[in-house]
């Protein structure tokens, strides 16, 4: 009886021992580090202090290095290649890690304000339109189930790439009487459609009872741009139709410089927003070919600065990412880009693409007395943390205007098809 009792108390220190062991610091920053860590060629990732290695790093002809000093401990990336370490505590080994390190890459991080140009794929119905008539008021689209949100494709069997090839179909068939053939994209689905256009009362035009639109246009931040390729990434989150507040499918579009007027500040409830005009000489400086939850993506016709930064910067992995200072580059007064303080409140290391994956507050003095914080236009300002680009500004939020989201860059580079982790081919011997 005794000796279970004994048992039973000895059991329960060790347990209470075993809880408070994991809340100890040392062991909480070794089980914080993952069972796989990636890294840039040439970078370094800070270890826990006590850390120690007992393989992985032994040999001369290793990829990786281990740097120690008195106040740190850091892993460096010499050339690109896998390894693995394993992890010591108290000389028991931990943990294994396997260490991918991939070749040396460099963006030009933007902060410029751009123009915004979509070319929506068809035609999109952004509303319903009564056409009066001898019999009463009705929508020959609405009442063929057209809806709005929905994309015209085809009429007819004809290509419709603009509003202007709508005109005439329609009129040519009122007049004789006709019904049209409509092709609609729904939510990825093709639907058909037949309507006969409808003569307005008073008039000699024909109408189909919709309220439609061929392109969009706005403003935005420049996030980066590829050197060597010329693709570019930039305003940090999807493009949506003003009236249907559904993604526009992009057939194609155009960026151009554009020059911030004056900024409508931002308060609690009320978020604020960067008003700016075109620039006068419209020279097209990129195309855009995607409109992704992640921002616009294209290629530049040629190389932009930023008048900031003249090398382009190493990129932070979502992993590397950490709390604290950073800062954001954007333009709030005609086209000059400075650099203005944040916080970086939390981030998420993530596997897989996500568009939230920071709470950034701005913090600089001069950005919050000229802006309230993040505004309208600043979407896509490059986020900078410890010298690497680490993503963008994206969304402010409504009642903090100071504070708001943003989206680590690896996942807009996945979205500018740009292959960080591809690996250079080998010579031939």
């Amino acid at each position: 009886m005794i000796y279970e009792h004994l048992r039973k108390i000895i059991g329960g220190i060790l347990l209470v021992s075993l809880i408070a062991i994991g809340f100890l610091k040392p062991v909480h920053e070794y089980l914080s580090i993952p069972k796989q860590l990636t890294i840039f060629e040439g970078q370094q990732i800070d270890l826990p202090k006590a850390v120690t290695v007992s393989a992985g790093l032994s040999s001369d002809s290793s990829n990786l290095n281990l740097v120690q000093d008195q106040d740190s401990v850091s892993l460096e990336a010499k050339e690109y290649g896998k390894n693995e370490m394993i992890l010591e505590l108290a000389g028991f080994p931990i943990k294994k890690v396997d260490v991918d390190v991939l070749k040396d890459f460099k963006v030009y991080p933007g902060g410029q304000s751009i123009g915004v140009k979509l070319n929506t794929v068809g035609v999109l119905v952004v509303g319903h339109h009564q056409v009066e008539t001898p019999a009463g008021k009705a929508s020959p689209g609405e009442a063929a189930g057209i809806r709005v949100g929905d994309i015209i494709t085809e009429i007819n069997g004809t290509p419709i790439e603009k509003m202007a090839d709508v005109g005439p179909v329609v009129q040519n068939a009122g007049k004789n009487g006709q019904p049209l053939n409509i092709t609609i994209n729904r939510e990825n689905d093709k639907i058909s459609a037949q309507l006969k256009p409808t003569q307005e009362k008073g008039e000699n035009s024909y109408k189909l009872g919709l309220y439609i639109r061929d392109s969009a246009a706005g403003i935005g931040t420049m996030t980066f741009y590829h050197p060597e390729s010329k693709k570019y990434g930039a305003l940090g989150h999807v493009i949506s139709d003003m009236d249907t507040k559904k993604p526009i499918v992009v057939e194609d579009g155009q960026i151009v410089r554009s020059t911030v007027t004056s900024i409508e500040k931002g308060s609690n409830g009320d978020p604020g927003e960067k008003l700016a005009q075109f620039s006068t000489d419209r020279e097209v400086i990129g195309n855009i070919n995607r409109n992704s939850p992640f921002g616009i993506f294209g290629k530049l016709n040629k190389d932009i600065e930023n008048g900031v930064y003249d090398e382009p910067l190493p990129i932070a992995l979502s992993h590397q990412v950490k709390e604290g200072p950073a800062k954001i580059l954007t333009v709030v007064d005609t086209d000059e880009v400075n650099l203005f303080d944040i916080e970086i409140v939390s981030t998420i290391p993530q596997k897989f693409p996500a568009t939230k994956g920071m709470v950034i507050k701005v913090t600089d003095p001069k950005l919050l007395e000229k802006t309230g914080g993040i505004v309208q236009g600043m979407s896509g300002s490059p986020i900078i943390q410890d010298g690497k680009l680490i993503g963008a500004v994206t969304h402010v939020f409504v009642n903090d205007p100071t504070s708001g989201y943003g989206v680590h860059i690896e996942w807009m580079l996945n979205e500018a098809d740009i292959d960080i982790y591809e690996q250079p081919k080998q010579k031939a011997s």
